[in-house]
């Protein structure tokens, strides 16, 4: 929440320009940058409009939440109205999204999508994004959880004709979706009216303000019914066009007998997989063939662990890269790609037979075996030499074959807490983007704290566990890994710093002793205890990670330099560039930073790194045991 207040004082210090710069000054201070123009330009004109609506239908005294951020989530919504239903007496709030469109078009295929002279793609209706916004709160406070009647949700362009926009209307409308323009200001009015009483809302925000958060669903705990049954999880804004792009692509195939492919790119928790995984579900039961697809053997197994539980059959849907060197072109309606960061050069290993060993680029055999290809990938999670699944190596392979490409970026992100700011402080840290490591400023999404040792970095997410949490500990690939252990004993305490020793995880498919096998370390509560790599952990997230910084990087005086040789990772041979070492090296603890969806616990064996983790997060956080 950036500001809240009455209508009736926003309304009087949008008069007097005080609300513009109240939310100004504390956007800055929680993001550590000043708002987009078109972020300003709406409280400037939107809010202003909204407030003068609620004071015109006599709910001066109704609550206006301002920029409400969505639970679990980077996503905020432009304003929730709180206060009392007229009949019931009961709480109830109105979720409003606010437009400064003067005409919006629909998309020909598609009506969940539209077009505004602003944006040179398709952006999602406001019905459909405003109906996303409340199917999301009702799932994640537990405030309404129990209670989804008493939301309600309203787009309102209040500088829209009817004319401008009478295409949008074209969808469903029902309580979590409603239009409104200038012309329906009346209409508005009234739809205020009905859900608001013209008493006090301050008690009914505090109650939605303090609902208890529940837990975003996990990837790995809901695959199967995932599959089978697709609201298991509410699409937002980028998330769901990347979705709706991919069926239009696929529908757009079977009409008219063509291919395209479809890139959709985003940072860690933004939502790559739970796309994938709908996509996947809603493909399969409208008979569609398609595949799932990773080079992530930890990923692929848990899929098919999670997914195959009641339905065995359902396992065969998930592939690896390197499944298809002789399928038939285009024996697939779709394959979607995950984590398409890990593409390699060639599918060809050691164990592909000789004739096999053609040298095809392996994006080109993806590209091949389906009328659509979808590649889902982060750039910055770039981990081993040979991997090249980046936009523009994918696009100029599409170009290649003279095949369309889309692109959609995601932006939002469901991971670390939904936290933007903990995401940019790690990418700043590791100097994956420009400006420099940043002090951490405490948020209410990501907890963060700088340990002393790697027994407090154990002890304090050991207690995090007694407390219903699940927490994972890893670490840079600074130590020898031993990958064949004798039948009948432990696991050998390969990560030694000072006094404290604990195992890797698990290498191979076997468990070991009660530890289990590598691809179920971070599903599995046996997991704990063990260290996890970058390769065991990619992938997948946990309520609290615990990340172990290695003599691989360390920082001097005011740079950050890798130490190639304190690396044990055999993917580095003597031919693998120092830059590229440099790049993998970092991005290898990027993925380790952003595991968490609470909190973030970092311990450096190096005295100078260590001091200068501290002197970056200086604030002592009193971290709490939100699970």
């Amino acid at each position: 929440m950036l500001f809240r207040a009455s209508a009736a004082t926003v309304a009087v210090m949008a008069h007097d320009g005080s609300l513009f710069l109240t939310m100004t000054d504390k956007f800055a201070r929680m993001h550590g940058h000043n708002p987009g123009a078109s972020e300003a330009r709406s409280w400037e004109r939107s809010i202003p409009a909204l407030a003068a609506a609620l004071n015109d239908a006599g709910l001066g005294q109704v609550e206006m939440i301002l920029e409400y951020g969505l639970p679990l989530n980077s996503k905020r919504a432009d304003a929730v109205l709180a206060g009392v239903h007229p009949r019931t007496g009961e709480p109830s709030y109105v979720v409003v999204e606010l437009k400064q469109w003067s005409q919006a078009t629909p998309d020909e295929e598609d009506p969940t999508l539209c077009y505004v002279d602003a944006y040179s793609r398709a952006v999602l209706n406001p019905i459909e994004q405003v109906r996303g916004y409340c199917q999301y709160i009702a799932n994640f406070n537990l405030a309404v959880a129990a209670h989804p009647a008493r939301l309600h949700g309203a787009a309102y362009l209040h500088n829209a004709t009817e004319f401008g926009i009478t295409g949008l209307r074209q969808i469903e409308t029902n309580e979590y979706g409603q239009l409104f323009t200038s012309e329906g200001r009346g209409q508005f009015l009234d739809y205020l009216t009905a859900r608001l009483a013209p008493t006090s809302g301050a008690r009914a925000a505090d109650e939605l303000m303090n609902g208890k958060t529940a837990p975003s669903k996990q990837l790995m705990a809901v695959a199967a019914e995932e599959v089978r049954e697709r609201e298991q999880f509410v699409l937002l804004d980028e998330q769901k066009v990347a979705y709706r792009t991919v069926l239009n692509a696929v529908r757009r195939a079977q009409d008219s007998d063509h291919k395209q492919v479809v890139i959709i790119t985003g940072g860690p928790g933004t939502g790559k997989s739970v796309i994938a995984l709908s996509l996947l579900g809603e493909l399969y039961r409208q008979g569609v063939t398609a595949l799932h697809a990773t080079g992530s053997a930890s990923f692929t197994k848990t899929m098919r662990k999670v997914a195959g539980t009641r339905k065995p059959e359902v396992r065969d849907l998930f592939k690896y890269f390197n499944s298809f060197m002789t399928a038939r072109r285009n024996s697939l309606e779709v394959l979607i790609c995950d984590e398409a960061h890990r593409i390699r050069e060639t599918s060809a290993n050691r164990y592909t037979r000789a004739e096999h060993r053609t040298g095809r680029p392996q994006v080109e055999e993806l590209m091949d075996v389906a009328r659509v290809p979808v590649f889902l990938l982060d750039e910055h999670q770039v981990v081993r030499p040979g991997e090249m699944g980046t936009v523009p190596e994918i696009e100029a392979a599409a170009a290649a074959k003279g095949l369309q490409c889309r692109v959609v970026a995601l932006d939002s992100q469901f991971r670390c807490g939904g936290s933007d700011a903990y995401l940019k402080w790690v990418v700043r840290l590791l100097g994956l983007e420009k400006g420099g490591p940043m002090a951490w400023r405490p948020d209410d999404k990501m907890q963060l704290a700088v340990v002393d040792s790697p027994h407090a970095l154990e002890a304090f997410l050991e207690e995090r566990r007694t407390q219903g949490a699940g927490a994972r500990m890893s670490a840079g690939y600074c130590w020898k890994w031993t990958t064949k252990v004798p039948p009948g004993q432990d696991l050998p305490t390969d990560v030694v710093i000072g006094d404290w020793a604990r195992p890797w995880n698990v290498y191979g498919d076997r468990s070991v002793n009660g530890a289990p096998p590598a691809a179920l370390w971070a599903t599995d509560d046996a997991g704990f205890g063990q260290v996890g790599c970058v390769y065991t952990a990619q992938g997948f997230e946990y309520d609290w990670s615990g990340v172990i910084i290695g003599p691989d990087l360390v920082w001097r005086t005011d740079r950050w330099l890798t130490v190639r040789s304190a690396s044990k990772d055999p993917v580095f041979k003597k031919s693998t560039a120092d830059a590229d070492v440099d790049r993998l090296i970092r991005n290898t603890y990027k993925v380790l930073l952003t595991r968490g969806m609470v909190g973030t616990v970092i311990y450096s064996t190096d005295p100078e790194t260590q001091d200068k983790l501290r002197e970056l997060v200086r604030v002592r956080q009193a971290l709490t045991a939100v699970v």
